[in-house]
């Protein structure tokens, strides 16, 4: 075998050792070495150099089993390293730093209070959050970062194809971030800097906490709406990279105008900003933020709040139909539902189970509908196994950067 083959193969050997520890959490050499398929002699090997270059470390000691002897496990460290989202919604602006093993280290949230068609306003107060965040990492060196977008994104080098719930048409938010931020430029100049979609990271996160469905339909409100469809565990991107962004898919004939350019889309009908106007939390929205009024708007729909039930009572009917029409085009194993819908999750099910219809006599099941299980962390939590899984692809080359 050749010097250049070898080195493929060690590459790849030590990928899949980090890579497990990663996705499964602590174990010992033996059980890396079940799960991979290695000899345990190579994992050992392997274990030894990921412990040099201070990616691995033993953790605690496991107790025998029968008359077997103890075992020591295994976890990811990379205590120098830290990886870094940030968070552009139409609210805020986070930066959050985790470790390779996924714990947080710090977050730092920035309101911008939502100025439309002001890209550089908004990126302004980005740039404050994470040099904020920078303050709290000491000697850590920044391994990866993600730019996480509430909006759809494509091309390449990628950009935002359109924000409507900021007035932002195509912006190049890699380069204006570059331009404020000397170290986000070296981080972009090394290959270590991304721009992702919400939706796409926040349902690859939703798909494997399911189990993994064969199909899933994955549907969030918070800023606007938006939503991706998962086949055999890959987010469907499309021609125009608009699969999935059911927030704009016409569902009336001839409604209101949207921000896309089409008319009726569903956000004309159901998303945040029409219910909580109807609801009367236009106002909280403006002074305490989207996340507050939605808060609130959820409280009030369990009271019974006649405006809150009335405008919910609307939305939720779009949203069914809206489901519906989805449901019987992409056939999915599982719906799951995010942002504040899903603290609605079961009155959207029953909603969909109510005019689901039945194809030639035969009666067709509603597939399940589910809240979201990470909450509003689901897409810091994907873009955040992302950038692990980017890293861990070549762990050596995390130790030669």
């Amino acid at each position: 075998m050749s010097s250049l083959a070898s080195a493929d193969v060690r590459r790849h050997n030590l990928a899949l050792v980090a890579t497990r520890l990663a996705e499964a959490g602590p174990a010992s050499r033996s059980d890396l070495a079940d799960a991979t398929g290695l000899a345990r002699g190579s994992v050992t090997a392997l274990v030894r150099q990921l412990e040099g270059d201070g990616l691995v470390r033993e953790t605690e000691l496991v107790a025998a089993v029968g008359k077997g002897r103890p075992r020591t496990l295994l976890e990811l460290s990379g205590d120098h390293l830290a990886i870094v989202t940030l968070l552009i919604d139409a609210d805020h602006a986070s930066a959050v730093a985790s470790t390779l093993g996924g714990l947080r280290l710090a977050r730092v949230d920035r309101r911008h209070g939502r100025p439309m068609g002001a890209p550089e306003r908004v990126l302004d107060v980005a740039v404050e959050a994470f040099d904020a965040l920078l303050e709290t990492l000491g000697d850590r060196v920044i391994a990866e970062a993600t730019v996480v977008v509430w909006a759809p994104v494509g091309g390449e080098p990628p950009v935002v194809i359109a924000d409507t719930d900021l007035g932002w048409g195509t912006v190049d938010l890699i380069a204006m971030l570059r331009d404020r931020s000397p170290r986000l430029a070296g981080l972009g100049d090394a290959g270590h800097l991304h721009l992702v979609a919400d939706t796409a990271v926040a349902a690859i996160a939703e798909h494997a906490a399911a189990g993994r469905p064969p199909e899933l339909v994955y549907l969030k409100s918070d800023s606007g709406i938006g939503g991706a469809i998962v086949v055999d565990g890959a987010p469907l991107d499309g021609l125009h990279h608009l699969a999935g962004a059911l927030g704009h898919l016409p569902v009336v004939p001839e409604g209101a105008p949207c921000e896309c350019g089409q008319r009726g889309c569903l956000v004309t009908v159901a998303g945040p900003d029409v219910l909580l106007e109807r609801a009367g939390l236009s106002e909280l929205a403006r002074e305490a933020g989207l996340t507050a009024a939605l808060d609130e708007f959820v409280r009030r729909i369990a009271d019974g709040e006649p405006r809150a039930t009335t405008a919910w009572g609307a939305g939720a009917a779009e949203l069914a139909r809206t489901l519906q029409i989805v449901s019987l085009t992409v056939d999915p194993s599982l719906i799951v539902v995010g942002g504040y819908l899903a603290d609605l999750a079961d009155d959207l099910g029953a909603r969909l189970a109510a005019i689901q219809p039945g194809i030639g006599g035969t009666f067709l099941e509603a597939p399940r509908i589910i809240a979201s299980r990470l909450g509003r962390d689901a897409a810091l939590v994907g873009a955040e196994r992302a950038a692990v899984a980017r890293l861990l692809a070549d762990p050596a080359a995390i130790a030669r950067g």
